[in-house]
C-alpha cells in the first residue's frame, strides 16, 4: 500500500490544499488500480507525495465532462463569470503562503520567488475577469442593400492547457483565466514533477463556486494525455508552454482535428550591453536576468553580448555579482534553488564541458561547492562562439555565456542567429540606437534597460520557433474566442420601407 503524506506533514495552514488525486467533473479522482508515481522534493530527493496516473478512458471522461458543462458556462453573463473568477482570485491571495510553500517544495524555487509567482499568477485571473467585458463584436457598414452586417465573439469550446514545471501556478492561471473568462471549460495537465500546485488551484476553484466540469485537472503519463486530448474532436483549443520539440509533436497530433493552437515554446534570449551604460549596473541586471528561477526560465538571458570596450570590466563585475548569489534549499534565504532533477544538472555540465572544449574560458563556477545532487553552482563562460551549444541551445540552467561585439548591425545579426524568437534585452542610453536595435531584433518581446517586462496587460509570446499566439493582454482573450460574422437580410431602410 502506498504511504501518502498529508498537508499537515507539509505544515500548511490549510492541509486540504494538498491533494494527490486528479480533479475531474468536480470529483477527486484516482488512477485505476491506484496507479501513481512519486513526486520528489528536488532539494533533497525526498518523496513529497504521489501523482495519480489516469488512463486514457478517464482522460476522455474529462473531455466528456467539460463538453457537458460548456453550454451552462457560456450561457452565464460575463458579470457572473467575472464574479466567480474574482472570488477565485481572492482565494489565491488568502492562501498565498500555502501555495508558495507547496510550489517551493515541489519545484525548488526560493520561497520569495514562489510568493511572487502567486501574486503574478493571480493577477491574470483578475485581469481576464474584467477583460471579458471587452470581447466586443463590431458593426460592418453594409455593401448589401437592406442588410445589417456585423460580428460576434463566441467561446471556442473545450480548451486544454499543457503546463510546465518551472512556473506551476502562473502558466495555468495565464491560460485558464483567459479561457474561463471567454466562456470555455478547461482541462489542465500539469507537469508530473509539479502537480500539487495545480491541484491546490482546483481546490480553490471549487471553493470559489466554479461549477463541476469547468476547471478540470488531469494527471497522467504525458504521452497518453497528449495523445487523447490532441486527437479528441471535442477539444477545440490546445495551449502549451514548453520545449519547441514537444510543441512540434503537439502540432502534429492536433493536425488531424485542426485545433486552435497557442504555443509558448523555447527561448534563446540575447542580452545586449552597449558601451554607453553603467557597467556595474548592467552586470547586476544581467546576473538577475540570467539566474532567475535558477536559469530555468524561457525569458532568462541565454547569450550575453557585451561591447568590446567594456568587455573585461563587465566580466569582472558580472563574476562579483554572480558569486554573491546564495545557493540552497528554496525554504532557506537563498537566491538560487535546485534544478528540477539530476538530469538537468547533467545537461548543464555537458553544456559547460562542450564550451570549454571548444575554447570558452571558464571564469567562475565551482561545482564542488554544490549543496546537493540537484544543485548547479552559477557558472560564467567567456568568449563563447556560435559553434558552442551554450550559444545555440536554451541552456535552462545557471550557466551564463558571454561574448564581445564591435558593431551594432553585427550584434543584431548574431542575436537573430537562432531558431528562437521569444524575448531579447537591450541596455543602452542612446535612443536612436535602441530604436534601430529593437526594430531589427526578430523577437516577440524586447525589453530595454529593465528586466520587468511581463504582466497581465501585455501580450506574451514569441516569433519563429518560439511559438504561436499570445497570452495575457487583450490578445490573450482572443485565443479562446471565435469571430462569428452575421448578415441580416431584408432589413428595413432608414425610412421604414
Amino acid at each position: 500500500m502506498t504511504l501518502r503524506r498529508s498537508g499537515g506533514d507539509m505544515q500548511l495552514n490549510d492541509p486540504r490544499l494538498f491533494r494527490q488525486l486528479a480533479y475531474v467533473d468536480g470529483q477527486w479522482t484516482a488512477g485505476r488500480s491506484n496507479h501513481d508515481e512519486p513526486v520528489l522534493d528536488p532539494a533533497n530527493g525526498e518523496i513529497l507525495g504521489y501523482c495519480a496516473l489516469l488512463d486514457a478512458e478517464q482522460i476522455t471522461g474529462a473531455v466528456t465532462a467539460a463538453e457537458r458543462a460548456f453550454a451552462g458556462w457560456r450561457a452565464l453573463s460575463v458579470d457572473e463569470r467575472g464574479r466567480l473568477l474574482q472570488r477565485w482570485y481572492q482565494l489565491l491571495h488568502e492562501h498565498r503562503e500555502d501555495l508558495a510553500h507547496l510550489m517551493t517544495l515541489e519545484q525548488g524555487k526560493p520561497l520569495r520567488d514562489a510568493r511572487g509567482e502567486v501574486d503574478y499568477g493571480a493577477s491574470f485571473i483578475q485581469w481576464f475577469a474584467e477583460e471579458a467585458r471587452r470581447a466586443y463584436g463590431m458593426t460592418i457598414p453594409s455593401h448589401i442593400p437592406n442588410a445589417m452586417l456585423g460580428t460576434l465573439k463566441e467561446p471556442v469550446g473545450v480548451s486544454v492547457m499543457l503546463t510546465p514545471w518551472n512556473f506551476p501556478l502562473a502558466m495555468i492561471t495565464r491560460k485558464a483565466g483567459a479561457a474561463l473568462a471567454a466562456g470555455c471549460p478547461v482541462i489542465v495537465k500539469p507537469a508530473n514533477e509539479t502537480p500539487f500546485t495545480a491541484l491546490a488551484l482546483a481546490e480553490l476553484a471549487e471553493r470559489a463556486g466554479i461549477p463541476p466540469g469547468i476547471f478540470n485537472v488531469v494527471t497522467g503519463e504525458p504521452a497518453t494525455v497528449s495523445e487523447v486530448l490532441c486527437t479528441d474532436t471535442r477539444v477545440r483549443s490546445v495551449s502549451f508552454t514548453g520545449s519547441t520539440r514537444v510543441g512540434k509533436l503537439l502540432i502534429r497530433q492536433s493536425a488531424g482535428t485542426v485545433k486552435r493552437m497557442s504555443l509558448e515554446l523555447g527561448g534563446n534570449a540575447p542580452f545586449i550591453v552597449c558601451e554607453d551604460v553603467d557597467v556595474d549596473e548592467a552586470a547586476r541586471e544581467a546576473v538577475a536576468a540570467k539566474f532567475q528561477t535558477a536559469g530555468q526560465d524561457c525569458l532568462a538571458a541565454n547569450r550575453i553580448f557585451v561591447h568590446r570596450r567594456i568587455y573585461d570590466r563587465f566580466l569582472e563585475r558580472f563574476a562579483v555579482h554572480m558569486k554573491a548569489l546564495r545557493v540552497g534549499s528554496g525554504m532557506m534565504e537563498v537566491d538560487i534553488g535546485p534544478l528540477i532533477h539530476r538530469r538537468a544538472v547533467e545537461a548543464a555540465q555537458a553544456i559547460v564541458d562542450d564550451a570549454v572544449n571548444r575554447g570558452a574560458r571558464l571564469v567562475a563556477g565551482n561545482q564542488s561547492m554544490a549543496p546537493g545532487a540537484n544543485f548547479f553552482m552559477p557558472t560564467l563562460l567567456a568568449d563563447i562562439t556560435p559553434e558552442m551549444r551554450v550559444f545555440r541551445e536554451e541552456t535552462f540552467s545557471p550557466v551564463a555565456g558571454v561574448c564581445a561585439f564591435d558593431d551594432d548591425e553585427a550584434v543584431v545579426a548574431a542575436a537573430n542567429d537562432t531558431e528562437y524568437g521569444l524575448a531579447a534585452y537591450i541596455y543602452s542610453n542612446d535612443v536612436k540606437r535602441i530604436w534601430k536595435m529593437m526594430r531589427g531584433l526578430e523577437y516577440g518581446m524586447v525589453s530595454v534597460n529593465t528586466l520587468k517586462m511581463t504582466g497581465a496587460p501585455i501580450p506574451f509570446g514569441g516569433v519563429k520557433q518560439s511559438g504561436l499566439g499570445r497570452e495575457g493582454g487583450a490578445q490573450g482573450l482572443e485565443e479562446y474566442l471565435d469571430t462569428k460574422y452575421f448578415c441580416l437580410g431584408n432589413m428595413p431602410g432608414p425610412s421604414g420601407s
